[in-house]
Formats: C-alpha cells, structure tokens, sequence
C-alpha cells in the first residue's frame, strides 16, 4: 500500500458517510477524495473516481451499493478496495465480513479482502453475545434465541431523524413485528446459529446509543452453564481486544443506551440468577459507532494496513 491512501465515500452526505469522513480526519496517511455537484450521481464520474483510489466505501441503499459494485468490477485490475455499509453483501461468501473480533482469524480475513461488508448495529451487539458461546459448545446452535434491542433514532434514516427532531417523535416504539427485519440474515448466519432467531428492535426518543439482550435459560444450554461461566467464556474470547470488553456487572445496575455515544467501543455483560437458572447478555454500544461508522473506519484500517487510532472522535470532541 502506497505511503498515502485514498479512499472514495460514494454517498458520503448521509449519517454514515459524514461519520467515516469525521473519524478519517485522524489519519494523517489518509487522502479523502470527493465529487461535487450532479457528479455524484453521475456514474460514468464515479467510476472514474474508483479507478483513482485504494478504497472505496460504499454508503449507499441496497441497489445502489450493489450498482456501484457493478461499476467498480468493471474497472478489473484497476478496481478498488471496496468496504460497503449496506446490507447488500453481508451474507454474500465472496465478501469478508467486517466484524474482526468475531473469531480469531477474522482480523486477519478483513486485511486481506479486497471485498468488505460493514456489518450492522444490532448484529454487532447480538453476534458478539451469542457467536462465542456457540463456538465454546455451551450454546446448541438450534437454541431458540430470542433478541430484544434498543436503538437511538439517528439509526432509522432520513425520515426517522426528521420526524424525532423536528416533531419530537415518539418516546418508544417497537417495530420489525413481521419477523423479516433485514439484520436477521446476518446475525442469525454469524452466530453460527442454525435456528432462525426471534428479534425484535426498538427505537428510543434518543439521538444516538444501543443496547441489545438475549435472555438465556441456563438448563437448556449444554452442560448446565452457571454464570461466570459464561462470563469466562466472552472474558476469553475477547482478551486482548481494544475495541470489545467484558464488563462486570451487579444486580442492580441499570444501564443506559447513551454511554458509549462518540466512541468505536462495544461492552458486554452477564447477568444470571443461578438460583433460577436464568441468566441475561447485554450489549452496548454507539449505533453510530461500533455499529456502522466506526466499525466501518476499524475495518478500512485493516484494508489498508493502517493502525486504528482508537476513539479519535470523542478525543477530537473533547479536545
């Protein structure tokens, strides 16, 4: 990689976007590159732009991430990297998924793919809960996982966002009922679970912040795990991370979506009753964050072979 990378937001005024380009002002090796205008839109431009630079991050729909996908093969040898923000390509086996502390050789898969897929917020949260007790064989991968989460509207979209901050919007509200959100794919493929999980996603009258919780019986999982052992669990799946930390917990905490808000931080937690073998994981998280744009700077880092400056954004904020 050349001493000075450039990379191309394509859709880089929306929520997404506007978060890498803040959070790339941190690296200094880094070129930012930009359309003006109707060009923009203009395919023929775009894929002129793709042919000048190392990277390319897609924040876009769907269908126009995958046309821009279009746009970037056919350049062949000349093609970019690319790292896409949508949902277009996260199940699709010819793109790493760009979760690097999900398994051991992720970090390693995501830096040597030319092909990236961000994942989404609540995912990170769920996959990080479920993905290691699967893999340590204390989870049955056809347990019936019920996922319950909570967003900052910022996640919904244009139409969300302007309907929370210029008409108030409402306090709560769950949505998703017909069990078909789009996330579902995803998390369901990399926890590794081959029962279709139940999830159901909320919105909260708040800017920005998640939570996500599986609640868990402890006698239908195999061996009859108490709490700290599945604490232990998570504890050694994630040592060494600087992104993804195990948290110890109290009965009587009360945790709010907010706290991580303006950091590429993902915190986990265990709470179990072993009295009544029941037991709750808990993710936080920054939709915003670890859930979309800081996640999608993590894994350009990777691509690039860059070093990842940490929670740049807060440290900026506060400066």
């Amino acid at each position: 990689m050349a001493q000075t990378a450039t990379v191309f937001i394509d859709g880089e005024a929306g929520t997404t976007g506007l978060g890498i380009r803040q959070r790339l002002e941190a690296f200094p090796a880094v070129q930012l590159k930009s359309l003006t205008g109707d060009r923009r839109k203009d395919p023929a431009a775009r894929q002129e732009m793709m042919r000048d630079v190392d990277l390319v991050v897609l924040c876009l729909p769907d269908d126009a991430a995958k046309e821009s996908t279009a746009l970037a093969d056919a350049l062949g040898d000349r093609a970019p990297k690319l790292l896409d923000a949508s949902t277009a390509h996260r199940v699709n086996p010819d793109w790493a998924y760009g979760f690097p502390e999900m398994e051991a050789e992720q970090a390693a898969k995501v830096a040597a793919a030319r092909k990236v897929a961000n994942p989404g917020c609540y995912p990170t949260g769920a996959i990080a809960l479920i993905r290691p007790l699967v893999d340590a064989g204390v989870m049955p991968a056809d347990y019936p996982v019920t996922i319950n989460a909570v967003s900052g509207y910022s996640g919904g979209g244009k139409s969300m966002i302007e309907a929370h901050e210029t008409s108030g919007g409402p306090s709560f509200e769950l949505y998703g009922m017909g069990f078909e959100h789009k996330h579902v794919p995803e998390t369901q493929l990399y926890s590794g679970l081959t029962r279709r999980p139940i999830f159901i996603p909320s919105v909260g009258h708040f800017r920005q912040g998640m939570l996500v919780s599986v609640p868990l019986h402890l006698d239908a999982l195999d061996g009859k795990p108490r709490g700290a052992d599945l604490q232990a669990i998570l504890e050694a799946h994630f040592r060494g991370s600087g992104l993804v930390k195990v948290m110890p917990t109290q009965p009587g905490d009360r945790l709010t979506a907010e706290d991580l808000n303006d950091t590429d931080m993902l915190e986990l937690r265990v709470y179990a009753n072993d009295k009544h073998g029941q037991a709750l994981l808990v993710a936080r998280l920054d939709n915003l964050g670890k859930g979309a744009s800081g996640a999608a700077v993590q894994n350009i880092a990777l691509m690039l072979g860059l070093p990842h400056p940490g929670n740049a954004l807060r440290e900026m904020a506060t400066a």
